[in-house]
């Protein structure tokens, strides 16, 4: 707890300050090379026949996506607290990279934990990581994802309390992480509001995001939460099927429990053991879900969907044969339940969705489901 304490302490005075938000604004600009596109993707609109869909394009972030918006701002937290050692988990690892990366920018020291599993299934973004000077732990306990990465890392942490910050990448974990997160990835919806309004003149009819932990879809979504006239649409892991226990759908397949400090939808059993998640994309892949999306699903202000494995991989194939834009897995999964959506849509209605990753990282996993030789 004095951890969090100090954490949230800390974070209150850098929101206060004027420098803090100077310095993230000119690093998001400068370095991320924000703000991203938002790019009307027309050959997926008419393939679908429906709305206009807009992609909000935080593919193109320096490091490939999404990551990197609060990787800064958590670095630049340690640094005013005085830690030189920053560890992070990652699953697909983009936060790995990212946060890799951003102690690469200021000299810091780098632990990353990545599940064992993972780490064969995103070789690219290993060899990056190991690039940038970070160094690799790999995690065999349990499936060895991102589950068990996060458990070694909370681990670390609090053995390491002098000199080390816990860069946790998803809007999960215990308070304020969740709000923080969320904040530092709000900067995705703004641009996309402010973007649509100067190209629209007005504000979408749906947001939509892919959701394992939820850090790319609060980012969108809360620039969104008091405008009521806007859906907003998280789309989750189903993996082989909600119905066979091989998934990664909290919301649509879990039930209320505790892990990782906070209480939200877990994939759990009857004794509230967490059950392993299962999803062919590696950032996807965890049994539980941020408290925030907990909240808004209870509350009925957003609505959450599901997409298996086989419907990802025809997301990834179609987008980058119409679009010449090869996604992530992650939002492949969006992009399959597009048809859906679009099919409650009008044609005049406008979708924007976040294209959260690009699939560098996953050509290799993707050769292989296809039976492919690269």
């Amino acid at each position: 707890m004095p951890l969090i304490l100090e954490l949230e302490d800390e974070y209150r005075k850098a929101k206060r300050d004027p420098e803090f938000a100077a310095q993230m604004d000119d690093l998001w600009r400068n370095y991320v090379g924000r703000p991203s596109p938002l790019y009307h993707a027309e050959r997926i609109s008419e393939h679908f026949g429906g709305p206009k869909i807009y992609f909000k394009r935080d593919e193109l972030n320096h490091t490939g996506a999404h990551k990197i918006n609060n990787c800064l701002g958590q670095v630049l937290l340690a640094m005013r607290m005085g830690k030189k050692r920053i560890i992070a988990e990652t699953g697909a690892g983009q936060h790995g990279v990212a946060t890799a990366t951003v102690c690469a920018r200021f000299g810091l020291k780098c632990v990353v934990f990545m599940g064992a599993t993972d780490v064969e299934r995103q070789k690219p973004n290993v060899f990056r990581m190991k690039m940038l000077g970070a160094e690799i732990v790999p995690v065999s306990s349990g499936t060895g994802t991102l589950k068990d990465a996060m458990n070694e890392a909370l681990r670390d942490w609090v053995t390491n309390v002098h000199d080390t910050f816990y860069v946790i990448g998803t809007a999960a974990g215990p308070h304020p992480y969740p709000e923080l997160v969320r904040d530092f990835q709000s900067v995705i919806g703004e641009e996309a509001k402010r973007q649509l309004q100067e190209r629209e003149g007005r504000l979408p009819d749906a947001v939509m995001a892919c959701i394992g932990g939820g850090s790319n879809a609060i980012g969108l979504f809360h620039p969104f939460i008091e405008d009521e006239g806007v859906r907003l649409i998280g789309v989750e892991a189903s993996g082989h099927g909600i119905e066979t226990g091989q998934h990664a759908a909290a919301l649509n397949g879990g039930k209320p429990g505790i892990l990782h400090g906070n209480k939200t939808y877990l994939l759990q059993t009857d004794d509230g053991q967490i059950i392993d998640a299962h999803s062919i994309s590696a950032g996807l892949d965890y049994p539980g879900i941020g408290p925030e999306h907990a909240f808004l699903r209870d509350t009925g202000r957003a609505e959450y969907l599901t997409c298996t494995d086989k419907e990802a991989l025809e997301g990834f194939q179609l987008c980058t044969r119409l679009e010449g834009i090869i996604p992530a897995l992650e939002p492949a999964h969006a992009i399959a339940r597009l048809g859906d959506v679009c099919e409650t849509m009008d044609k005049d209605q406008i979708l924007i969705m976040n294209l959260c990753g690009r699939g560098d990282k996953d050509i290799f996993s993707v050769a292989e489901h296809l039976g492919m030789e690269i």
